[in-house]
């Protein structure tokens, strides 16, 4: 290590200060740890908060899977609910109709799709995977639409396959289906919910595009 020099008459030149380390345990999630110890103080003076209580938090992480015209395929419910418990580390539940819809060929009844909820460390871990590893895997990737907000500040992620999800094998993609990822996020508006998903890292198209 270099030592720090001096000139004559010359103050010392102070070591840049440390960066704070995270006090996370090793089954604390990484993304919880760092929300919790810095993220959130940040977007309670960025945004212009009056306190902890009011910067945007995320409650859930809810990943589904809508069979839409394969309802009655038995094989591609079995497929659908590895994927999801396979990527996610956590047992689906099945989704089933309430009402019969002759227009969809619907009976109530059936199973339309499955689904997983996602609170806390497992939420936190899916989201630093999803960020880090998946989406650095999409073919020509620019960023993530900046336009799937709902009015509550909620965000929505699609994914046209599953094959970009390292946990699964390569004969677990051979029957290819989309997914949907939902982001539960408490705050005041889109915006700041945007700058909380900014915050963890999440790539949004640069506007223009």
């Amino acid at each position: 290590m270099a030592e720090t020099t001096t000139k004559p008459d010359a103050k010392p030149v102070s070591k840049p200060k440390e960066k704070k380390a995270l006090s996370a345990s090793p089954t604390t999630a990484r993304l919880k740890a760092q929300y919790n110890e810095i993220l959130r103080a940040e977007l309670v003076k960025e945004l212009g908060l009056k306190s902890i209580s009011e910067a945007p938090k995320l409650t859930k992480i809810v990943v589904n899977i809508g069979l839409g015209k394969a309802k009655d395929d038995k094989k591609l419910m079995e497929i659908a609910n590895n994927t999801i418990a396979k990527i996610t580390g956590q047992k689906p539940v099945e989704r089933i109709s309430r009402m019969s819809i002759a227009t969809f060929k619907l009976r109530e009844g059936n199973k339309i799709g499955t689904m997983v909820t996602l609170r806390d460390d497992r939420m936190y871990e899916f989201m630093d995977r999803v960020i880090n590893i998946v989406l650095p895997r999409l073919r020509d990737f620019h960023g993530v639409s900046n336009k799937s907000f709902d009015g509550q500040g909620n965000y929505s992620l699609g994914f046209t396959d599953q094959s970009v999800f390292p946990e699964l094998s390569f004969e677990e993609t051979s029957t290819p289906h989309g997914l949907q990822v939902n982001f539960v996020i408490e705050s005041k508006d889109k915006e700041h919910a945007k700058a909380l998903l900014e915050k963890f890292g999440m790539p949004f198209m640069k506007e223009g595009k």
